[in-house]
């Protein structure tokens, strides 16, 4: 699953986070102040870190399908996580500010050597323009931008051969199934499941093949699953038919 990290425990932070908890991201909170970096702010993060952002950034580590958000409470500290993002590898980097705070930002990163190529590339002020005022407006306006990134890039990369489970990857779609070609999801020998294949009926029914798979030391299955019949009877939008490869990763 990709990590959605958040530089900056604020109001806005805390908007994104509560919304990008629903999309499928593990989320990641990043402040320096305890107030606004704890567990009770952020019930929904699968990791608060309350330290100096560089020291978090460097525990964290990065992954070329990482997201990024900095939103922090000033351009200073802004800076310092841009920097730091923008030396290792990730899918999508953002920062929140206005047109003056941004120019200054970018002039420090020009200073520093960053390429005029790799700073056209974020995302900044972050968010689709959609007249966003509020906190909640403006976590609507960043996601939409994020989840735009994410389609466009297409699925992210599968966990390591070594996580035990059973990999079911998505080969082939028709109509008007929710998830494309190439999508995944893991599902552990426990029932969790990292990532998703669609949600719903569909899933289900994968993730019960699955756990079939590994009781009976199947190694490798490839199902057609026919989602119309149950669009039809449930009044659902998706329908279609998608193909799912099943592979037993033993670790």
């Amino acid at each position: 699953m990709e990590r959605l990290i958040l530089c900056g425990g604020g109001h806005v932070s805390l908007e994104v986070a509560y919304m990008a908890s629903h999309l499928e991201f593990e989320v990641v909170v990043i402040d320096d102040r305890e107030e606004f970096a704890n567990p009770e702010r952020f019930p929904m993060a699968a990791q608060v870190l309350c330290k100096p952002f560089l020291e978090a950034l460097d525990e964290l580590g990065s992954r070329s399908d990482d997201y990024y958000v900095i939103l922090t409470r000033g351009h200073a500290f802004d800076g310092e996580c841009l920097a730091k993002v923008l030396q290792g590898d990730y899918a999508y980097v953002g920062m929140i500010g206005s047109k003056i705070k941004v120019a200054a930002v970018m002039k420090r990163m020009k200073e520093l050597g960053f390429h005029a190529n790799v700073l056209a590339g974020v995302h900044s002020p972050v968010g689709l323009q959609i007249g966003a005022q509020t906190p909640a407006e403006i976590a609507v306006s960043i996601l939409g931008e994020v989840i735009q990134e994410r389609a466009r890039k297409g699925p992210g990369t599968p966990p390591p051969p070594s996580e035990k489970g059973v990999l079911c990857t998505i080969t082939r779609k028709s109509g008007s199934a929710p998830r494309g070609e190439g999508t995944w999801m893991l599902v552990h020998p426990d029932g969790t499941c990292v990532g998703t294949i669609g949600g719903g009926a569909v899933e289900y029914r994968a993730k019960l093949d699955a756990l079939e798979m590994m009781k009976n030391g199947v190694e490798r299955e490839h199902k057609l699953y026919d989602l119309s019949h149950a669009a039809a009877e449930l009044g659902m939008v998706c329908g279609g038919k998608i193909e799912v490869d099943f592979e037993n990763r033993k670790g």
